[in-house]
């Protein structure tokens, strides 16, 4: 592969990966959060199977295709399955107060727009002294994994329903995964390995808290929760 047609394709896997954080914080229904957070997965496996066709790395490209079927598909399949057994009994089309809908975040849309803007603002500005010391294609997309760390934390931090703050969590995580693969050219398989079992046992646990939340108090919204406990 071509030094030229490695950084286009890098850069359009970094692109991707970016925007799909982005549309996270954009859009409110559950589903499509999770269709848009395993579009995501795809981005992100595609960041290592890349630098390990250019470097041929094979063991790096068998990474980047673990990553794809953990993040792409068992991850998001898993939350698709919570989401399910919550909005069970529900209308279709119900109101406001169902389950499936991300209702009154503690930040609106366009705030929440505005913020990724500035938040990515800030990840270039961070990450650009790094960028100078050895400015290669990897090394030039850096910033886009921070931005991405920095948008799930915000993300997690003020969403309200329990699966929203549970994506906020897998996007910080896929943030640090991008950024590992971007500045270090990847990581150890047994490190990937141990960090992904890692997160696919948090995403089983976050599950059943959420589900039986939703038996216990009849909601998965923090706030309601909270209001509970005091």
């Amino acid at each position: 592969m071509s030094e030229g047609l490695f950084t286009q394709l890098l850069d359009l896997a970094c692109g991707a990966f970016l925007l799909a954080a982005v549309i996270v914080l954009w859009r409110r229904e559950l589903t499509a959060i999770v269709r848009v957070f395993a579009l995501q997965g795809v981005a992100l496996a595609a960041i290592p199977v890349l630098i390990g066709v250019h470097e041929q790395r094979w063991d790096l490209v068998g990474i980047g295709v673990g990553i794809g079927v953990l993040r792409a598909g068992l991850l998001p399949y898993l939350i698709r399955r919570a989401l399910t057994a919550l909005t069970a009994g529900q209308p279709r089309y119900g109101t406001d107060t169902g389950e499936s809908r991300e209702t009154q975040p503690l930040v609106n849309v366009a705030a929440s727009l505005l913020t990724a803007a500035a938040l990515t603002l800030l990840a270039y500005a961070v990450a650009r002294p790094l960028v100078e010391l050895d400015p290669t294609p990897e090394t030039r997309a850096l910033p886009v994994g921070l931005a991405v760390v920095l948008i799930g934390f915000f993300t997690l931090v003020t969403r309200r329903r329990a699966l929203s703050q549970v994506v906020g969590f897998l996007l910080l995580d896929n943030g640090i995964t991008a950024t590992a693969f971007l500045a270090a050219s990847g990581v150890p398989l047994i490190v990937e390995l141990g960090v992904s079992f890692d997160v696919l046992l948090a995403v089983l646990v976050l599950q059943i808290l959420t589900t039986r939340m939703r038996e216990a108090f009849g909601t998965t919204d923090i706030d309601d929760l909270r209001e509970l406990h005091d």
